[in-house]
């Protein structure tokens, strides 16, 4: 398992799909869903499994110039509850502290929520229904 920066048109076409994938279809969501306005403006990781193939997606964007802020994160299902996220969270971490930031915030998906604890995170508000069905929560970390 290795973990890149997206590149080149190939490599941003693999990591969007599987950020469709994981984060848009299985809510049924329109393609097209999985990108945000600010996605050029953001560090993208994507984990690449041993044949090259996408596992995990993540972006991170710095919120203001001392918070990086997490978004889209997400694991391929198949290959969820192997500690995968862990390597990623930790990877944007260090990319967020290179970059001058010393908290991190995010919005956890309610099934995410013990994930981001487990990681150093904690709860600090209860926020919106995204699809108006799954529930999220700011969370944060000093780094």
């Amino acid at each position: 398992m290795k973990i890149i920066e997206p590149a080149t048109p190939g490599e941003f076409t693999a990591y969007y799909r599987l950020r469709y994938q994981v984060l848009r279809q299985p809510w049924h969501q329109p393609e097209g869903s999985e990108r945000a306005p600010d996605d050029d403006l953001a560090t993208h990781a994507l984990l690449l499994d041993e044949d090259g193939q996408a596992v995990g997606v993540c972006r991170l964007h710095l919120h203001t110039p001392q918070e990086g802020q997490i978004r889209f994160m997400g694991i391929r299902p198949d290959k969820q509850g192997l500690r995968l996220g862990d390597r990623l969270l930790a990877y944007m971490e260090a990319r967020a502290k290179e970059m001058g930031a010393g908290r991190m915030s995010l919005q956890a998906r309610e099934n995410a929520v013990n994930f981001y604890r487990r990681n150093g995170y904690e709860v600090v508000a209860k926020t919106h229904l995204l699809f108006g069905t799954i529930q999220h929560y700011l969370m944060a970390k000093t780094l």
